[in-house]
């Protein structure tokens, strides 16, 4: 795949995260996806896609609204797509998820196959904590 279909994966991918589409989400990853996601949080860590499948199952029963992730920058080169975002939900314990992030997505043979997330981890600790 070339930089725009690359791009346009990456766009496909956030649309179906941010309607809530995980079997469409978790299609786009391949088999052997790691998703990695910065910090010492409890979601800190390295995920292969079934565990990365069970996370967005924990996260869909905190935030029944689901969480919109709006890429507000793309900037690919080769096979990786480097994306800025910001997230928005809200959360049953009452607060509002709101992050900005990073994600630097790797793409082999037209599916994503590596993940590392940054993110603002305090902020993750003090929407989710109880």
């Amino acid at each position: 795949m070339g930089i725009a279909e690359n791009k346009a994966l990456v766009t496909r991918f956030w649309e179906a995260f941010s309607a809530g589409r995980i079997d469409e989400v978790l299609d786009m990853l391949a088999d052997d996806a790691t998703w990695w996601v910065g910090g010492s949080t409890a979601l800190s860590g390295t995920y292969t896609k079934p565990a990365f499948a069970e996370l967005l199952g924990q996260v869909t029963g905190m935030m029944p609204e689901g969480v919109r992730v709006t890429p507000t920058q793309l900037t690919a080169e080769d096979d990786r797509v480097s994306v800025e975002a910001e997230s928005y939900g809200p959360v049953n314990n009452g607060r509002v998820y709101q992050n900005v992030y990073h994600f630097m997505m790797v793409i082999r043979d037209g599916k994503i196959a590596a993940v590392r997330e940054y993110l603002d981890t305090e902020h993750v600790t003090a929407t989710f904590a109880p």
